[in-house]
């Protein structure tokens, strides 16, 4: 949430029906003076899912079953798990991304996440194993051109990243459009480095 919790910037949420849950509303978008930002995690996923149900993933394309959060590894769940086509199963984790500290590049991690970089690991055997692995990075914002590992905020997760890559784990990156009524993926976009 860096840069995205100031004073007076203009939020929207959304109200919950649902009576068990602790507080009514979600925040959802944020509009931070440059780009409506899309900053509800819970939403990335069902963006992904939909964007691939599609056929607007072109790397995921081939897969005739996806499911949601599969347990995989030791006490993990994976984002999408793709399935069929003859073609060995696809695990994807999907990363949230809201930071823009320059010019053009979104960044990730926005915090320290010692989760994510267990993430990587999970990934990184997984692919060992001999399925596909796939990082998808979703920009939240319509005003960056690139990602960039944010290693000065969370060197573990840079590193960890690294040799997630070099033990076969493919990275995606894509934008999204970011609107008052709807957050869709839009096109990929450059990972820098």
């Amino acid at each position: 949430m860096m840069g995205l919790a100031e004073s007076g910037m203009a939020v929207w949420l959304s109200r919950s029906a649902n009576p068990k849950r602790k507080l009514p509303y979600t925040w959802e978008l944020v509009d931070d003076g440059q780009s409506l930002v899309g900053i509800n995690t819970n939403r990335t996923n069902a963006i992904a899912a939909e964007a691939w149900q599609a056929g607007r993933i072109a790397e995921l394309a081939g897969y005739d079953a996806l499911r949601r959060e599969v347990p995989y590894g030791r006490n993990s769940r994976i984002d999408l798990l793709l399935d069929g086509g003859g073609r060995p199963s696809c695990y994807v984790e999907i990363k949230s991304v809201t930071l823009k500290r320059g010019s053009v590049a979104a960044e990730f991690p926005d915090s320290v996440t010692a989760r994510g970089a267990k993430h990587l690991e999970e990934l990184a055997v997984t692919a060992e194993a001999g399925a596909r692995a796939v990082l998808l990075f979703l920009v939240q914002r319509t005003d960056c051109r690139h990602l960039e590992i944010a290693g000065d905020i969370d060197p573990v997760y840079a590193r960890a990243f690294v040799e997630a890559r070099g033990r076969g784990v493919a990275v995606l990156c894509y934008g999204c459009n970011v609107g008052v009524e709807a957050i869709e993926l839009d096109k990929a976009i450059p990972l820098a480095g």
